[in-house]
């Protein structure tokens, strides 16, 4: 198995209602080929010369140009691209997703998204700036003056209303859809509307996909109760295959780089970080 690196850091105070965590990932291969598990949206800098692209759960292959954005996706992803690769990046949340990019975040659901028209002329030179950067902590120095630029205003609506889903999907592993309503005080249409616009998914939808990567993350890190909230063993099996693309046995004895240094890192961040991040 060809090692790989794969560096987190925490953004600023005052990012992290928007970012999840900034990271560095590098493959050292003339080829990197591997498969990504369902996550939420991603902004993308690809900071070495080769050309790369992704096959998305739709069957569909889409490039992925040196700024990109990937809105969130409901099933396992393939990334392949030219070696050796670095790629630095970061996890755009729902809130960060209202604040940093705008729009129904369910149009770009499993969707590959050119990056220039979100960041401009800005987005260019960051990609020349973040090539010179040492390391994760000098390329997030880079990117956060460019995403504050970005934000803007009159969030408080969309946190309040994440706040609560999120606390719905982190505090059960089959969270019940009235639990959400009663939380929110908002209609089924209205919670099915707001999470789609958000999340880029229904709420029904949401809670299978976390249930799954919570459960795949606790096989892989050898861990029981993973098959909390499942109908039985074929149910589990069935999910946790379809949103992360690796079986149950695979997870826990071949679960390919790419996954395994995510969740041993991202297990390392229990405490620091949001659950639906550290536990999924």
């Amino acid at each position: 198995m060809v090692d790989v690196e794969l560096d987190y850091v925490l953004p600023s105070p005052d990012l992290r209602a928007f970012l999840t965590l900034f990271y560095r990932f590098h493959a050292p291969a003339a080829v990197h080929d591997d498969v990504e598990r369902a996550q939420q949206a991603q902004l993308r800098f690809r900071l070495s010369p080769g050309a790369g692209a992704y096959h998305l759960p739709d069957g569909s292959r889409q490039d992925a140009p040196a700024a990109h954005l990937i809105g969130p996706t409901t099933g396992p992803v393939r990334a392949r691209a030219e070696g050796p690769l670095t790629v630095f990046g970061m996890g755009i949340p729902p809130t960060g997703w209202w604040a940093l990019v705008g729009g129904d975040a369910s149009a770009t659901r499993n969707r590959v998204v050119d990056a220039t028209a979100l960041l401009g002329a800005e987005g260019t030179a960051a990609v020349l700036a973040l090539r010179e950067a040492g390391d994760v902590a000098a390329m997030a120095a880079v990117a956060e003056p460019l995403l504050r630029r970005r934000l803007r205003g009159g969030h408080e609506g969309a946190l309040t209303f994440c706040t609560a889903v999120d606390a719905w999907l982190s505090g059960s592993p089959s969270p019940a859809l009235d639990a959400l309503l009663d939380a929110t005080r908002l209609s089924r249409r209205q919670v099915e509307r707001r999470c789609n616009a958000l999340y880029g998914a229904p709420p029904k939808l949401l809670a299978r996909k976390y249930r799954a990567l919570r459960a795949a993350v606790m096989m892989a890190s050898g861990e029981t109760g993973g098959a909390d909230g499942f109908y039985d063993q074929s149910h589990m099996i069935r999910e946790v295959k379809q949103f992360t693309g690796l079986t149950p046995r695979r997870l826990r004895d071949a679960p390919g780089a790419l996954a395994r240094i995510t969740i041993a890192q991202r297990r390392a961040l229990v405490g620091q970080v949001h659950p639906i991040v550290s536990e999924t």
